[in-house]
């Protein structure tokens, strides 16, 4: 065995942040050490709390299995662009281990619905959440969580007044819907909205967090370059529908985050309404949009696929009523989302 048969394995694994193999990536450490069967080397990673470290360290070791001898014994050490990153008040405006964002390209896939029952499913494993409706001109969070007449109230904090999060179901949620008319449009230009924004972001109290998801507006404004600058993404989740229409735009989005001028990482995608079950026909599946459009679109950009959600009406119910699915604990709708939390935690 040698050098070169160890990088020509490793051009076949690709990072996910990036779409590109390990070797494009400029990932390889020039510190390769092989003994019989036996060999070492160091993969750098962007900085040392990147979701994709495990994964990729995986399937580097099968790569080497699968395409020089299936005797190889792998260690792997990862290094980091960024060491002991660790996301503070002061540096992110926001202390959570992870902080996430959850992008459409378009309108109507149910990019909050999703959010709203992940918040929920999180919370409901034990960890601490909060939650960003950033969708400034369409904020749904307040209703999906029952919350509509919630206001927030003021607290001090070091000398600081600052908004405290109305918390409902575990989690703690702002949102521009607790401070506007829900009878009126809100009609701002892009400078206001991200303002806006970055007022709930940095003048609330939030707390120690395990996870921060952000609900995106759909497509690409001024809002989403705010939060970028504003916070240390760990990555962004896609959300579309099967249909050919959505896939279009759930393209672009991801293309957007792989930016080299925006470079956050795309944690997976997950395809919504991917079929129709009726209620009374439970293992009956109706694929009204198209079937697995969004898991080959995924396998086409070569980013995890973290779940498929069914179009069930207990999910829109949820929706509607203010009680996410998330919280109906064995419901099968349910489970969907524990499974992407799961996959998540990998």
């Amino acid at each position: 065995m040698y050098p070169q048969q160890i990088i020509d394995a490793l051009r076949h694994v690709r990072y996910p942040g990036t779409g590109k193999d390990l070797i494009e990536s400029g990932m390889l450490e020039d510190d390769i050490r092989i003994s019989g069967f036996e060999v070492s080397f160091s993969l750098i990673f962007p900085k040392d709390n990147d979701p994709f470290i495990k994964s990729v360290m995986k399937a580097s070791e099968v790569a080497l299995q699968t395409y020089i001898d299936a005797n190889v014994v792998a260690n792997i050490h990862p290094k980091f662009r960024i060491e002991n990153h660790k996301p503070s008040v002061e540096s992110s405006k926001i202390n959570a281990k992870h902080i996430i964002a959850i992008h459409s390209g378009k309108g109507g896939v149910g990019k909050s619905t999703v959010t709203a029952n992940l918040a929920v499913a999180l919370a409901q494993q034990g960890y601490k959440v909060g939650l960003l409706d950033a969708d400034i001109h369409g904020p749904s969070m307040p209703k999906m969580f029952h919350t509509e007449d919630c206001r927030p109230y003021s607290v001090e904090e070091n000398g600081r007044t600052l908004i405290e999060p109305i918390e409902q179901y575990g989690v703690k949620m702002l949102s521009i819907g607790f401070f506007v008319d829900p009878e009126q449009a809100v009609i701002w230009r892009g400078g206001m909205a991200s303002n806006a924004i970055k007022q709930l972001i940095e003048d609330a109290h939030w707390g120690e967090l395990d996870y921060f998801l952000i609900d995106l507006p759909p497509g690409t404004s001024d809002i989403h370059l705010t939060l970028i600058s504003e916070l240390q993404l760990t990555g962004v989740i896609v959300v579309t529908t099967p249909q050919p229409v959505a896939l279009v735009d759930a393209r672009k989005g991801v293309e957007m985050f792989r930016n080299e001028k925006v470079n956050v990482p795309i944690l997976g995608l997950i395809e919504n309404m991917a079929w129709f079950t009726p209620a009374e026909l439970p293992n009956n599946k109706y694929y009204i949009f198209g079937k697995d459009g969004g898991k080959a679109l995924a396998e086409e950009l070569q980013i995890p696929l973290l779940g498929q959600i069914p179009l069930v009406q207990s999910i829109r119910e949820g929706g509607d009523d203010g009680t996410p699915i998330a919280l109906q604990i064995g419901h099968p709708a349910a489970e969907a989302f524990n499974i992407i939390c799961r996959a998540l935690q990998n």
